[in-house]
């Protein structure tokens, strides 16, 4: 992926808004690696408060059992970094927070804390929404190349892009 850049993240968030606004639905987000950043840029808009709810930094997995409902039996097992554990903080999001529309991200930014099969610049994602027959939730894993800051602005434009695509009409 190219470089992301603030002005690519202000325009996409602002489509995420017309979206949100006109099928009346909110937004939370679940956060980790990207340390708030979602919520910064949503919230840079003006207006936001229409839209976006709120959302949880739980960096720490205690945080992410106390705060978004993540089982420490997933954590343990499939680690922080996994698909299963961004279904639930997205899950836990929608549960705890509110709103119609969820993002998770967890991941490893760098530049230490990747391992085998799971290096520097793997991001699970995930996006939760509220539906007539519950609640769905649809996860990817993404592997960015670049630093620390560059891993983690890729993540929140993706997140962000994921919105949009969980959010379209079929």
């Amino acid at each position: 992926m190219n470089a992301v850049l603030e002005p690519d993240l202000h325009a996409l968030v602002a489509e995420v808004a017309a979206g949100l606004l006109a099928s009346g639905r909110q937004l939370v987000a679940a956060e980790s690696c990207t340390g708030g950043w979602i919520a910064k840029t949503c919230t840079d808009l003006p207006g936001s408060s229409r839209w976006f709810r709120g959302g949880v930094v739980a960096y720490c997995n205690e945080l992410k059992v106390a705060l978004l409902g993540v089982s420490a039996g997933t954590i343990a097992s499939a680690g922080a970094v996994s698909e299963a554990v961004v279904r639930e903080m997205a899950a836990g999001a929608l549960e705890r927070l509110g709103g119609e529309v969820a993002i998770a991200v967890s991941g490893i930014a760098g530049p230490e804390g990747g391992a085998a099969g799971k290096p520097v610049g793997t991001v699970w994602l995930a996006w939760a929404k509220r539906c007539d027959t519950g609640v769905q939730v649809h996860a990817v894993a993404a592997c960015f190349v670049g630093d620390r800051e560059q891993v983690r602005r890729m993540a929140v434009h993706r997140a962000l892009v994921g919105v949009l695509e969980t959010t379209s009409p079929p």
